[in-house]
């Protein structure tokens, strides 16, 4: 039977995501959207619920018109639970990966513009309906309480065209990863980390280094994607270093106390740069970082060899003319946003002619 899913990520990694999924060769993709990348596919598959650049992953359940901003307009979605087909879904849910069992139902809502009524208002509309199909319980995120094991994911999107109904595939979002026990302030989206190891190519053998590797989800989500590579990381926070390594416990994963602006690494020994530096939004810069942030870059040249690649989260590019006099070319800059703030991935190059070994 064929099935329509979405494929839900941080805006800006549709392109990432896309890729991703073609890859993996899971589908034709049908359409990008705004955080969404619709794909199809003729066969059962559960791979579908591996994508690492995907915050989620669902099966498209019914499509309507976007009910409009006003208050009444609200229950009017209830239909998109009478034009879903809920039995041939979660047959269908099960094939792809996701769990048999079903208990209940929660639904997350989001929309794009100004509305005269909330998320929540939307959600109970649609969840109430869906539990009467289903004749199961409803959970509302009202209260802000987790739902009981095994209740199925349902999201409503809403894009001022559209009304979309959807049904997650796995048991929880594909964000939340196994391996994150523990965290800090800062610490990166695991989908975001999957997209930088992407973006930077590693290959079996790579020394890859994250000079600021904080609760380690770079060089982890790296790792993922190329186990036969070297990865390094070096943080000055107590806190990040004992969370690096609950994190990545088990792996072979090396994470060391360092300062990002004089690293313990000889010069034009490391192919790849993982990394979230810390610039002093969520997170103020130490050591040598505190100084100047040309410690860091100065650093970067050093440690990539000639031809190397790092790829970097920057909350803008105004710092980016300090690392291209350090001969660091940038070959991508893509445009993202997480959490409400807008920052950039950018790919750089070093340049093949020798390497700057003097630190400043």
């Amino acid at each position: 039977m064929t099935a329509s899913l979405v494929a839900r990520c941080v805006h800006g990694l549709e392109p990432a995501l896309a890729a991703e999924i073609l890859q993996l060769g899971l589908g034709v993709i049908t359409h990008l959207g705004h955080r969404e990348v619709h794909f199809r596919t003729s066969r059962s598959e559960p791979r579908a619920v591996a994508l690492r650049t995907a915050d989620d992953v669902f099966l498209l359940a019914a499509q309507g018109a976007d009910t409009g901003t006003a208050r009444e307009s609200v229950e009017a979605l209830a239909r998109l639970a009478d034009l879903a087909e809920a039995g041939s879904l979660m047959r269908l849910r099960e094939s792809h990966g996701g769990p048999g069992e079903v208990t209940g139902v929660e639904v997350s809502a989001s929309f794009l513009g100004r509305r005269n009524f909330n998320r929540y208002d939307v959600e109970d509309a649609v969840g109430h309906a869906l539990a009467r199909r289903l004749g199961l319980g409803y959970h509302s995120r009202r209260a802000g309480t987790a739902p009981p094991p095994g209740h199925s994911g349902w999201r409503v999107t809403l894009d001022g065209t559209r009304a979309t109904l959807m049904l997650r595939i796995a048991g929880r979002p594909l964000h939340r990863r196994e391996y994150k026990r523990c965290s800090v302030p800062g610490t990166l989206h695991p989908p975001l980390a999957a997209a930088m190891a992407r973006m930077a190519g590693i290959r079996p053998g790579h020394t890859v280094l994250d000079p600021c590797c904080g609760a380690g989800t770079l060089l982890i989500e790296a790792w993922s994607q190329q186990p036969g590579a070297r990865f390094h990381g070096f943080d000055l926070a107590s806190e990040a270093l004992r969370a690096a390594e609950r994190n990545a416990a088990g792996l072979p994963v090396t994470i060391e106390r360092g300062d990002a602006g004089r690293l313990p690494v000889p010069d034009g020994t490391v192919d790849r740069v993982l990394s979230n530096p810390p610039w002093g939004g969520q997170v103020a810069p130490h050591g040598l970082l505190a100084a100047s942030s040309s410690h860091w870059w100065t650093e970067l040249r050093r440690v990539l060899a000639p031809g190397g690649t790092a790829v970097v989260l920057l909350p803008g590019v105004g710092d980016l003319p300090t690392g291209i006099r350090q001969r660091l070319v940038p070959v991508h800059v893509q445009r993202v946003r997480v959490s409400g703030a807008e920052s950039f991935l950018v790919q750089l190059t070093a340049a093949e002619e020798g390497i700057a070994s003097s630190r400043r």
